[in-house]
């Protein structure tokens, strides 16, 4: 396994701080993004060989002098995680607005930005890997967290063309497709809109209960990820998305059968648009 340089954002937590303590350990070279100086300070830390970096992925107008200035400090990048995110749950009628913007903003916008910023550095030098992490939410729906899910479907069909655009190139991009792990996505890391109408109790309050209760017990182990992770980036043939944990196998697995399903039984109608 060759030495890289990784850049990986959200790396003080999650996700994001397994792939980062397993590159390191691998003798790869790891900058790391965190939002506050406090999160700086306990990653340095945590991870002392990390070299941390101050970004928060929704200053836009940040990123592309932090990217910059991490490529003169560091060294060329060849692989970006894009890690950064946060889960937001809550009954789509309850949820305002201004909470899907946010979730818009640092799932969606954010990872943009952050792939953006590479995109031109890896094009010149023909060669990168970019990872994007979305989820088995960004292939599948459950009610309550449909914030959540518009933000990883968008993500997903993005990196979707970001990989076909970027290929000429010799740049691999893989959506990361995770089912439940035990990192804090469904603990202080996500945000929950307050209960408002009864009309839904039946259906949601079970889900959320269900959720609360097996926080930090999921099947999924973070670790196993980044092993799983830093097998994907040693791959000359990666695939457009990477689906990790079994049920995220089976969730999606199922979705696919049922849409194949709904696809012949509507046929007839499909077909008759045809002109």
């Amino acid at each position: 396994m060759s030495r890289k340089t990784f850049f990986i954002t959200g790396s003080n937590s999650g996700f994001g701080l397994a792939i980062a303590s397993a590159a390191l350990q691998a003798g790869h070279r790891v900058i790391g993004t965190v939002r506050s100086r406090a999160s700086l300070t306990a990653l340095a830390k945590t991870l002392p060989a990390l070299r941390p970096v101050l970004c928060d992925v929704t200053e836009f107008d940040r990123i592309d002098n932090v990217v910059g200035h991490a490529e003169e400090e560091h060294g060329p990048v060849d692989v970006l995680i894009n890690n950064a995110g946060y889960g937001h749950e809550g009954v789509l009628e309850e949820s305002p607005i201004e909470e899907m913007r946010r979730q818009f903003e640092v799932n969606v916008f954010g990872a943009v930005a952050i792939a953006k910023a590479f995109l031109p550095r890896f094009r010149e030098r023909r060669r990168g890997f970019i990872v994007n992490v979305t989820s088995m939410g960004g292939m599948i729906t459950m009610p309550g967290i449909a914030y959540y899910c518009g933000s990883k479907f968008a993500l997903q069909g993005i990196s979707e063309v970001m990989r076909s655009e970027m290929a000429p190139f010799g740049v691999h991009v893989t959506t990361l497709c995770p089912g439940s792990f035990r990192t804090d996505w469904a603990g202080r890391s996500m945000v929950r809109t307050e209960r408002s109408i009864a009309d839904y109790d039946a259906l949601f309050d079970p889900i959320r209960e269900a959720r609360q209760a097996v926080s930090s017990k999921q099947r999924g182990d973070p670790a196993k990820l980044a092993v799983a992770v830093l097998a994907l980036i040693e791959s000359d043939d990666p695939p457009p998305q990477l689906l990790l944990g079994s049920d995220a196998l089976k969730h999606v697995s199922d979705r696919i059968v049922r849409m194949q399903q709904e696809i012949e039984v509507w046929k007839p109608v499909t077909f008759s648009t045809d002109g």
